[in-house]
């Protein structure tokens, strides 16, 4: 189907793409990779009269550190996180887990911000976000904010992002030494999304865990940080008793919707299989 009439305009700047929020209020919508939008555009699920393509501000791409932060602008594509030098030293679950993410053609043109900024449940950044403890910085009229990823995802579709603001960067906290960390995903094919998908970042002391966060992805209406299994695990040996522990408690945490990639019953026992192996491979990590 082709896509209803509309206005495009490529700001420069992220102030003038701010301002042109702020007029066309909402009437418009913001262009990133566009996997997401063009084709709801298509399908008559979204019919802005205007699309602000952000492709063309250079300050919305690059990857670089602050001092101990990782900080990606929002812009930049997944091939990109990738490729970095930078993840791959400091921040290296963000340079592996864009490899499950859809196919290299998508990869080329999808971008991180994008996929945070959409809400779906069913995306990857999501939960990575919320495993490796990022904030989120929002910049509109008022100047800018950052919001931790813990509140960052409301609902489907549904982020703290307010209307006439746009998420411009990612600021992570670069890997403790002996970090260990994965992101494990199960899904039908090549490009297709989670059935379930488990990420992980942890630190042992002693053989004991002493750090740890979990996201889910694709099994609540919202990507799903998995506290109770966490706290299942914290100060204690992570032995197969433990791991089987802390998978029961994020499958009792899970609410999925049933749909062509499994039924509820399903998708819940394949999030507790997707963070077994999550939790073998970043305990694996923690000792190399």
């Amino acid at each position: 189907m082709i896509p209803p009439a509309f206005d495009y305009h490529a700001p420069k700047t992220v102030g003038e793409a701010i301002h042109l929020l702020g007029e066309l209020g909402g009437d418009a919508k913001l262009l990133a990779g566009g996997h997401s939008l063009l084709p709801m555009m298509k399908l008559r699920f979204a019919q802005p009269a205007h699309l602000i393509d952000l492709n063309r501000i250079p300050e919305l791409r690059g990857i670089s550190a602050d001092g101990d932060t990782v900080v990606i602008a929002a812009m930049t594509v997944e091939n990109e996180l990738i490729a970095s030098d930078l993840l791959r030293a400091k921040l290296p679950l963000l340079a592996e887990a864009p490899k499950l993410i859809a196919d290299p053609q998508v990869r080329n043109r999808g971008t991180i911000g994008g996929d945070i900024a959409h809400g779906d449940p069913a995306n990857d950044h999501p939960a990575l976000m919320i495993a490796l403890d990022a904030t989120l910085v929002l910049q509109g009229p008022k100047g800018r904010r950052s919001v931790k990823a813990d509140d960052f995802f409301i609902g489907t579709y549904m982020t703290a992002l307010a209307d006439d603001e746009i998420l411009v960067e990612i600021r992570a906290p670069a890997f403790a030494a002996k970090t260990g960390w994965a992101y494990e995903k199960l899904k039908r094919k090549t490009g297709d999304w989670a059935t379930a998908g488990a990420a992980v970042v942890m630190r042992l002391d002693g053989g004991k865990v002493s750090h740890l966060r979990i996201a889910l992805t694709n099994v609540a209406p919202k990507a799903l940080r998995a506290t109770g299994a966490e706290q299942a695990l914290i100060g204690q040996l992570l032995d197969d008793a433990g791991i089987d522990k802390a998978a029961a408690a994020a499958m009792a945490a899970c609410d999925p919707a049933a749909d062509l990639r499994g039924d509820v019953e399903y998708k819940t026992a394949m999030a507790g299989q997707m963070l077994k192996r999550a939790l073998r491979a970043a305990a694996a990590r923690c000792q190399a």
